[in-house]
C-alpha cells in the first residue's frame, strides 16, 4: 500500500473528495495525511480527514502564513491537535526563498510548533527552503531541551544539512 504523506485535500482543486480517493485508491494509494498550513483553514482540513476513514491531518502555519495573523499560540496548538485524525503538526518551519511572513515570525511560529511536537509526541512537518543555517540552529537547540519526532518536507538544503 502506498501513503500519500503531504496532500494538501482542502483546497478548492480537490473539492470533489470522493473521486479524489477513488482515483487514489485505483493508484494504490490506501491512506493520505492532508497537511494543515493556516489555522483558519484548520476546520476544513479536520473536516476532510473525518470524511474518510483513510485520510488523516496535521494542524499548523506554514512558514509564508507565519506573518499574516496574529502568532500561534501554543495552548491553541495543543488543542486542536487534540482530536484521534490528527497525526502531526505543521506544516511549519523557515522558508527564506520567497520572504512571505519577516524571518523572525517565521522562527518564533517553528519554535511554538516544535514545543507542541515534544509535548504531544507528534511528528513535525519541517519546510526548510533557503533557510539551512537557521533551520539547523533552532533543530539543535530545541533538541537540547527535550526530542521530538519529525521529518523534513520541502528539502533542498546540501548534504551537510542531512548529515546534521
Amino acid at each position: 500500500m502506498l501513503v500519500d504523506s503531504h496532500c494538501h485535500l482542502d483546497y478548492p482543486e480537490f473539492a470533489d473528495l470522493a473521486d479524489v480517493v477513488r482515483r487514489a485508491d485505483a493508484a494504490g494509494v490506501g491512506a493520505m495525511l492532508t497537511i494543515g498550513t493556516e489555522l483558519s483553514r484548520f476546520p476544513a482540513v479536520l473536516a476532510v480527514a473525518e470524511a474518510q476513514d483513510n485520510i488523516y491531518c496535521t494542524v499548523g502555519v506554514h512558514p509564508h502564513e507565519a506573518g499574516k495573523s496574529e502568532m500561534v499560540a501554543l495552548d491553541e496548538l495543543l488543542r486542536l491537535a487534540d482530536h484521534p485524525k490528527v497525526v502531526g503538526l505543521g506544516e511549519t518551519g523557515l522558508d527564506y526563498f520567497y520572504e512571505h511572513s519577516p524571518r523572525a515570525q517565521q522562527q518564533e511560529s517553528f519554535r511554538i510548533h516544535i514545543e507542541a511536537a515534544r509535548r504531544l509526541q507528534l511528528p513535525l512537518i519541517v519546510h526548510t527552503r533557503d533557510a539551512d543555517d537557521d533551520t539547523m540552529e533552532i533543530l539543535t537547540d530545541e533538541m537540547k531541551q527535550g526530542e521530538f519526532p519529525g521529518l523534513i518536507h520541502c528539502f533542498s538544503a546540501s548534504e551537510r544539512f542531512a548529515a546534521q
